[in-house]
């Protein structure tokens, strides 16, 4: 019974540790660069940052473990209309509000 209270213990240390350590290096960057001027270079570089992010995340869980056998018609539906919607628009929210509407009304419906 203590063995277990031990475990528990340093699990939640070790919890801590690395929550610590992500927000300090993250809130470093925001501290140290916040009265700085980022080359335009860098900053041009970073605008396509979110959407390459989007993008990544889209395909790893439409794919999923299954590879691209396990994608059904509904992910393709919600891709497809949330594609239409960003190449019209250019309007990151509006194609992940059309590709998500999209997606529960074909689950919806079928």
């Amino acid at each position: 019974m203590k063995r277990s209270y031990v475990i528990y213990g340093l699990t939640l240390a070790a919890v801590v540790v690395v929550a610590l350590i992500t927000y300090a290096a993250r809130a470093g960057l925001i501290v140290f660069l916040a009265d700085r001027t980022l080359p335009s270079d860098l900053l041009r570089a970073l605008r396509y940052v979110g959407p390459a992010v989007l993008s990544a995340l889209t395909v790893n869980l439409l794919a999923g473990g299954q590879g691209i056998s396990g994608v059904t018609g509904p992910e393709l539906a919600a891709v497809g209309v949330g594609g239409a919607v960003a190449g019209l628009t250019k309007n990151l929210v509006a194609s992940l509000a059309a590709g998500m509407s999209a997606l529960w009304l074909v689950l919806y419906i079928s």
